[in-house]
């Protein structure tokens, strides 16, 4: 008896996981891809057709928008965003920032705040969300806590390790917070996996 509630419960379990799993829309194959950020989504440190939207365009047969701005912090990509949504009209938005914020020191709260919002204005246009979590300075490149947070109380899709893993490995880098080529091709091949998962593309 106690081993059947137990599988019972495990039962409940598995399916209260897979009903708060985020869900993507499938992506025609003229969708719109909007990747917003800072310098990791313009491609510092590589080509410009060595970007990871670039790359993400070719592998995917979508378009990609690159929306990214070297330097940027949360609090100017918060305003920059609902321009670009009403220009372009995303399908999707893959969002990456923060960065600077962190090594700029700025108030984690509110940068957390700022993300948040970026992800509310998407959601409030039925644009489906992507989130990237960007890793906290330090000597281990761990993803900062508040993407998960975020995507916990937003319902959206977060990739957690991604790009901490691909900053903690030397081959993969131009410099110390940003990618070479091999690192942004890492990154889009990464997203074009998560789409094929959930059923995108």
């Amino acid at each position: 008896m106690i081993r059947r509630n137990f599988y019972l419960l495990l039962i409940c379990l598995c399916l209260a996981a897979c009903e708060n799993k985020p869900q993507l829309p499938r992506l025609s194959h003229d969708a719109v891809l909007l990747s917003f950020g800072d310098s990791l989504t313009f491609g510092t440190g590589a080509a410009k057709s060595e970007s990871y939207p670039e790359v993400l365009a070719q592998l995917s047969g979508r378009t990609v928008i690159n929306a990214g701005v070297p330097g940027e912090i949360s609090e100017q990509g918060l305003l920059r965003l609902p321009a670009l949504l009403a220009q372009h009209h995303p399908n999707l938005l893959i969002l990456c920032h923060g960065g600077n914020d962190m090594l700029k020191k700025k108030d984690l709260n509110q940068t957390s705040d700022n993300i948040h919002k970026m992800v509310q204005l998407a959601q409030q246009q039925g644009i489906p969300v992507i989130l990237m979590a960007v890793p906290k300075p330090g000597l281990f490149l761990n993803p900062a806590a508040m993407y998960r947070n975020i995507a916990e109380s937003t319902g959206v899709l977060l990739i957690n390790d991604l790009i901490p893993d691909v900053l903690s490995d030397a081959k993969l880098k131009s410099d110390p917070i940003h990618p070479n080529e091999a690192g942004y091709r890492k990154i889009a091949e990464h997203i074009v996996t998560v789409l094929r998962q959930n059923d995108a593309i």
